[in-house]
């Protein structure tokens, strides 16, 4: 396939001829979709936090390391089923409960599409604003995320070979302007900033565990979509060069983290204002800190990256559509979701001011999305990574039975774990000032929302597969690993009447 030709693949299995992605494609497509502006925003909360530049940097890694080793397993489904990870779930939640992992990707994108056109055209007008005194208005604003829009709409119609284009240029572009950043603050750069919790202050931990948190939620945000990317990758290619280039992708991102934790620091001494807890403006105090030749270079950054972030979440979305309404082709479905969109980037920024609760939003999407992940991954080792690609697709192809139909299309036991998991995780969201659960202040101020989501997942979903044995025949000719089988007949596929 032609980088100019429009891709007409959708969720069907993709032929082994046709396969011929390689690992690297997809470190570069899910480092590139982070290495942007709205990654730096999520690397200045340690500082708006209260957090010296020290302890920003340990919880920042803490975050990025955890949060890697928790994907790195996702990017294995794409590869081994030639589809995405919403109908490889199909395996572990039936083919209609599927929807459950459609339906927190289209979230997820939406959110982090939304983030990223508002960061980026917020970056690119004010450094537009101050390089050639174009005027601040709405107007400005409204192009800027037009124009941000629909390019990625754009890519987007294009496909995976496209996309993947831009991403190879925007890796080495995004990162060569954010190294250019450590000439452009190195002169206003205090390693030693000691942040704004005094020693001993019984607010630390809350706040340290929280910016961990945070950028432990990037990694987690792409879990729905590795197979979007991976899906391209044979099967035969090593699975352990596949979850490396999954992991080494987001530990990669510690340099637009890092530049957001660096440069909000010298925000916090320079000009404190744009850092207010009520009303952060990450952009605007970065505009106000940075030299006048480097104002180029954050708009160029805005533009590379605002494509980037947009392309990988919006591509993901429209798979996903187009998968559960199968009279949808993926270039109708992403052309629907992108317009629904844009509507809600410019409703939400000009007319309901959704620009900092849509964060709030995100983060809780990647609480329920985080129960999810584990459900697979331990799915994937009961499995020993065995799967039928042709009962996968039974619920695309409007037929009914197969190896995952079990209840009507729909597996109880996965499906229960998720929803105690993800609920129980929302009770202990603690986000102070944006959303805090009935149980949030139980660990003395400290969102655990998180671990209790993976904990909760984890320990029921291998409980329920040991007490409700799945069928023999879901688990292949090796038998399952850790959990027994019941001898329930499978039903045979058949075509669905009308």
């Amino acid at each position: 396939m032609s980088l100019t030709e429009i891709e007409t693949y959708g969720v069907e299995r993709i032929p082994d001829a046709d396969r011929n992605a390689r690992p690297i494609d997809l470190f570069r497509l899910a480092f590139g979709g982070a290495n942007t502006f709205a990654t730096c925003v999520l690397g200045a909360f340690p500082i708006l936090f209260g957090l010296s530049f020290w302890q920003g940097l340990a919880a920042t890694v803490l975050g990025l390391v955890v949060g890697a080793l928790i994907l790195a397993p996702l990017s294995l489904f794409g590869p081994l089923n030639g589809t995405n990870n919403a109908v490889s779930s199909s395996a572990h939640l039936g083919v209609h409960g599927r929807i459950v992992g459609s339906f927190l990707s289209l979230l997820t994108a939406i959110a982090f599409f939304s983030i990223s056109v508002w960061s980026s055209g917020d970056a690119l007008v004010g450094g537009a604003h101050r390089l050639a005194g174009l005027p601040d208005t709405d107007l400005s604003y409204g192009v800027a995320y037009a124009l941000f829009a629909v390019l990625v709409l754009i890519v987007c119609v294009y496909g995976f070979r496209f996309m993947l284009f831009v991403n190879k240029i925007a890796v080495a572009a995004a990162s060569l302007l954010f190294v250019l950043g450590a000439f452009a603050f190195a002169g206003d750069f205090d390693p030693s900033y000691p942040g704004t919790l005094p020693a001993g202050d019984p607010l630390f931990w809350p706040s340290f565990i929280g910016a961990a948190l945070i950028v432990l939620s990037n990694p987690v945000s792409f879990g729905a979509f590795l197979g979007d990317w991976s899906r391209y990758i044979p099967a035969t290619t090593p699975k352990s060069r596949v979850m490396a280039a999954a992991f080494l992708a987001q530990l990669a991102t510690i340099l637009p983290f890092l530049f957001g934790l660096t440069t909000a620091s010298i925000i916090a001494t320079k000009a404190a204002d744009y850092l207010d807890p009520a009303a952060p403006n990450y952009v605007g105090g970065l505009l106000a800190v940075s030299p006048g030749w480097y104002f180029v270079p954050v708009c160029l950054i805005a533009l590379i990256g605002g494509m980037s972030t947009g392309t990988t979440s919006l591509y993901g979305t429209g798979l996903d559509f187009s998968s559960v309404f199968t009279r949808f082709s993926r270039v109708q479905a992403t052309v629907f979701i992108g317009t629904l969109s844009i509507v809600f980037i410019f409703i939400g920024r000009f007319a309901a001011n959704l620009t900092q609760s849509i964060s709030t939003f995100a983060t809780l999407i990647i609480t329920c999305t985080a129960p999810w992940m584990v459900i697979m991954m331990l799915g994937y080792v009961t499995r020993r990574g065995w799967y039928d690609p042709e009962a996968l697709q039974v619920f695309n192809r409007r037929q009914r039975g197969g190896r995952y139909w079990f209840a009507h299309g729909w597996n109880w036991r996965g499906l229960s774990a998720w929803l105690v998991s993800a609920g129980l995780a929302l009770l202990f969201v603690n986000l102070p000032g944006q959303f805090v659960g009935p149980l949030g202040n139980l660990a003395g101020g400290v969102d655990i929302s998180l671990p209790v989501g993976l904990a909760v997942a984890g320990v029921l979903y291998l409980a329920l597969l040991t007490a409700f044995p799945e069928p023999r025949e879901v688990y292949g000719p090796e038998g399952p690993r850790l959990v027994r089988t019941a001898d329930t007949p499978i039903l045979p596929i058949v075509e669905t009447v009308g």
